[in-house]
């Protein structure tokens, strides 16, 4: 059943109510994710329909984030780095980030280190996904969960 409501029967309580209720839903801030499809499709858009397997990537994040627009990162990849066995791109994700392509890095045999470390922002509790590309093209990955208190990317 509808209410409807006459020209006449709106008064200044009727309209302060309704207006302060307007004013508190577009207060509240929605959260902005990229759905897992929108993942899927960063990652294809980058790396095309190789396979990527699961192992000598290591990813580190703090079990609970108190703050999500600073959460330290590092990620860390089994590799010698020599001309013959070396990284050429670190590429990190997030599921419930606006935008899931979070972060990439190129590296080469001169690197010395096949890991990087960084501080990235985060729309919420989730799972980061980092992917090494290796000179012979393989594709090796590795994860983490964090507990983000306060979410980072919210739009308002």
């Amino acid at each position: 059943m509808t209410a409807i409501i006459k020209p006449d029967s709106i008064n200044r309580r009727t309209l302060l109510s309704a207006g302060a209720g307007a004013i508190l839903v577009s207060a509240i801030p929605g959260r902005a994710a990229a759905a897992s499809e929108d993942m899927l499709a960063a990652q294809r858009e980058l790396f095309g329909d190789r396979q990527i397997r699961e192992g000598r990537v290591a990813l580190k994040l703090p079990p609970i984030a108190e703050n999500g627009f600073s959460v330290p990162l590092t990620v860390d990849v089994e590799s010698p780095m020599t001309d013959a066995d070396h990284v050429t791109r670190i590429a990190v994700f997030s599921p419930r980030n606006p935008l899931p392509d979070v972060a990439r890095f190129t590296l080469g045999p001169r690197a010395g280190r096949a890991g990087v470390s960084t501080r990235i922002r985060l729309g919420g509790t989730q799972a980061i996904l980092a992917i090494a590309e290796m000179n012979d093209g393989t594709l090796w990955s590795g994860s983490a969960e964090t507990v983000v208190t306060l979410a980072a990317c919210v739009v308002l």
